[in-house]
């Protein structure tokens, strides 16, 4: 296993920043790709390719030479249906290779966890955000988030993994995500979060049908005004493959476009399976919107 610090500048896509105190992400220029590090046997997408230490920890560092800004590390699927993983898994799946990757990279850590016992631990060996599925509504999440000084991801999801989509419904979804967000930052704001270090994420595919998911990412200029960053997870998702007929593993297409229509519409991060490929995309569309940079070429 590598233990040199990964000199990133080594075949990236863009070069990054981070700010020295790893909470905070000022210097980074969205929209910024956020890259998914599944260690599970059971994720819809990629589960059981990574699910093991030097498998995953070599992904970490392929990630981040294809242009990651972040490392998402997750140990329990939270695809529909999944059931609950004990924390003493979660913790073996995740922890060690937070410790592998957190100071070798020159990019932040986060850990994908709704289980403040995994959150805290992943803190401790580096990681500096937490990224939950279940917008810090577990207990003890909010006093972790708020007292550690950590970037949180507050995610919207209708019910939990077991039963979000068993018939969801809604009157007007961006209505009532919105309102959520809304809800969630005001109150943690009032418990003495900074605003800048909450970033809100739709919950695409997390108690949605297929049409709330498309109406989402149209609309998802109107969550704006909750002056949160927002994140935007399409990756490779369910209502991809309903709209095309396609299984996840030929979902790449469907998934780029919907990245760079949801950053065109004010996503300011993108988690993805494919970073490279994203990455690309997203420099075209930067052209796209600002060709006098390369009126040169």
């Amino acid at each position: 296993m590598r233990s040199e610090k990964l000199d990133i500048s080594m075949e990236p896509l863009r070069r990054i920043a981070r700010s020295p105190d790893r909470s905070y992400f000022s210097e980074l220029e969205p929209p910024l790709i956020m890259g998914i590090l599944n260690v599970t046997p059971d994720s819809f997408s990629d589960g059981g390719e990574y699910n093991g230490l030097d498998l995953a920890v070599e992904r970490g560092f392929q990630m981040a030479r294809e242009g990651a800004d972040i490392i998402d590390i997750g140990g329990e699927s939270t695809r529909p249906f999944a059931d609950p993983v004990p924390i003493e898994d979660e913790l073996g799946r995740t922890i060690p290779v937070v410790e592998s990757l957190a100071g070798k990279l020159d990019i932040p850590i986060s850990i994908d966890t709704r289980h403040v016992e995994v959150a805290e631990k992943a803190l401790s060996c580096g990681a500096s955000m937490i990224n939950d599925v279940n917008g810090l509504l577990g207990e003890g999440m909010e006093e972790l988030a708020i007292g550690s000084g950590a970037t949180v991801v507050v995610m919207h999801m209708k019910g939990d993994p077991g039963n979000m989509q068993v018939k969801p419904h809604y009157d007007d979804v961006v209505d009532e995500v919105h309102h959520f967000f809304q809800q969630r930052v005001e109150h943690l704001t009032t418990l003495g979060m900074d605003r800048g270090r909450i970033w809100i994420d739709p919950g695409i595919g997390f108690g949605k049908r297929v049409w709330d998911n498309l109406l989402i990412i149209r609309e998802l200029s109107r969550f704006k005004d909750i002056g949160c960053p927002i994140l935007l997870g399409p990756s490779r998702k369910s209502f991809i493959g309903k709209v095309l007929g396609l299984e996840v593993e030929d979902r790449l297409e469907g998934s780029l476009a919907s990245a760079l229509i949801g950053v065109q519409n004010g996503a300011s991060i993108v988690r993805v399976h494919d970073v490279a490929s994203t990455g690309k995309a997203l420099m075209i569309q930067k052209a796209v919107n600002f060709p006098d940079d390369h009126r040169d070429l």
